[in-house]
Parts: C-alpha cells; sequence; structure tokens
C-alpha cells in the first residue's frame, strides 16, 4: 500500500502471489458451489457492486467492506478491481462455510501469543476475526474522525487507516489490527483469483488479467515460456471459456 508511484504496484505483489489464492479456497474444501457468473456479471460498471444481498454481514459491515475492498483492490489501468468482480459476494459466502465458522478448526485452549511459525492461536473463527474487526476500526473511526465510520472517510483516509493496520500500528480495542487486516486481505485475494464458481472472479477477469490459463486440460508447451504473454483464454471449473 505504498504511496510512492515508482515503487511496483499493488498489481505485480498480487501477481507474485497468484498461484497461492487460486487454489487455496478449493484447497480448504469449505466453499461451497455457487451460482456460476453471467455475462452481466462480467460487463459490471467499474467500481460496482455485482447485485447481490448479503445474509450474513448487516448493512454497517457491508458497507464498511465495500470500502474496504474497493481500496485493496481497486479498479485500474491494469485491470478490473475487486468489487466489480464479485469479492464482496464471494466474503458474504464464505463466512458461511464450515472453515470460516471454526467447524473444522482446532478451536480450543489454551489461547496464547506464539511465534508465527506456529500459526494463529487465537480463540476467534474467521468469521469472527473479520467481524470484529470491522467493528473495531469503524470504532477508532469514529473516535478520531468527529464519528465518522470508515466507510464515510476520504479515500486516503481510508488507505491511512488500511495501513496503520497493515503495520500493526492501530490500536484496537478488542482485536489485534494486523491479525484483522491480513486475514481480510488474504480474503480478498482468494475471492479475487479463486474460480467463479466460489463468488468472485466473475467472468475470469483476474485470471484474464494476469494470464492464467484456468482449468485447460493442457498448456504444456507454455509452461517454460516468459517472453510471450499466454493467447488463449482461461477456462474455468464448470468449462466455460474466458
Amino acid at each position: 500500500m505504498s504511496d510512492d508511484k515508482q515503487s511496483p504496484s499493488r498489481r505485480n505483489l498480487i501477481k507474485s502471489m497468484v498461484f497461492i489464492p487460486i487454489g487455496a479456497a478449493a484447497a480448504t474444501g469449505a466453499v461451497r458451489a455457487l451460482t456460476p457468473a453471467t455475462a452481466a456479471d462480467a460487463n459490471a460498471p467499474e467500481g460496482k457492486p455485482i447485485d447481490y444481498t448479503p445474509s450474513f454481514f448487516n448493512q454497517v459491515e457491508w458497507k464498511f467492506l465495500h470500502a474496504a475492498v474497493d481500496r485493496l483492490i481497486p479498479h485500474d489501468e491494469h485491470g478490473p478491481g475487486a468489487v466489480e468482480l464479485g469479492v464482496l459476494e464471494f466474503l458474504d459466502r464464505h463466512m458461511q462455510t464450515p472453515f470460516a465458522a471454526g467447524d473444522i478448526w482446532y478451536m480450543q485452549g489454551p489461547f496464547v501469543s506464539a511465534a508465527p511459525e506456529f500459526g494463529y492461536q487465537g480463540k476467534l473463527a474467521l468469521r469472527d476475526i473479520i467481524r470484529v474487526g470491522i467493528k473495531n476500526v469503524d470504532g477508532y473511526c469514529a473516535s478520531q474522525f468527529g464519528g465518522k465510520a470508515f466507510a464515510d472517510l476520504e479515500r486516503k483516509q481510508q488507505e491511512e487507516i488500511l495501513k496503520g493496520c497493515e503495520g500493526g500500528k492501530l490500536k484496537l480495542e478488542d482485536i489485534s489490527a494486523k491479525l484483522f487486516f491480513t486475514n481480510l486481505l488474504n480474503e480478498v485475494r482468494n475471492g479475487y483469483f479463486a474460480d467463479p464458481k466460489h463468488g468472485g472472479n466473475k467472468g475470469m477477469g483476474a485470471w484474464k488479467m494476469i494470464g492464467y490459463p484456468g482449468m485447460r486440460a493442457d498448456y504444456l508447451d507454455w509452461v517454460e515460456v516468459r517472453d510471450k504473454p499466454y493467447p488463449i483464454g482461461p477456462v474455468d471449473l464448470a468449462g466455460r471459456r474466458g
């Protein structure tokens, strides 16, 4: 989230992480098969949310997520933003899975602080980390900006808040800001790059941007090609061509 326009763009960061998020949701087995993307989804206006009514997040949380997701992966000259590719829908649906609820996690104590190599040792499941984090960041913003919620701030202010969370500099009441940011960013990446059946990556827009072939059965001739873009559009799990 650097302000330095000469530094590698956040798109380069996304590209460097792509091979992890693409398979992350499928690897957990936690994300349910969802309604396939439609042509209307693929042609959604820049930065506009897909027509979707959340069933997990309330309206306050939904408003926060719309603003935060749009700042994490905005539409730019390189490709579509997370909001227009349906990442909000992915988030809402994923929070209703056994994985996000902690049903397939070991969730008994002791809950202690541990070195990063030991993984997460806290008592909150993923969906609670997201929900508690949203409430705490909104509370922090209200205390610092005259009662305004995160979504009501100027974009520059929103980015500063997110940077504070990313660096662990923001002190929240009930949760580590860094823990919240890390999990939110991971979920946004997952939704952006996962197969469209999970709710995000509408029309395979993220795959087209990075030249990922998707589920094509054979592209061995191009595995080691580095000086040319892959010339054929991607294919999703349902067999549709991008």
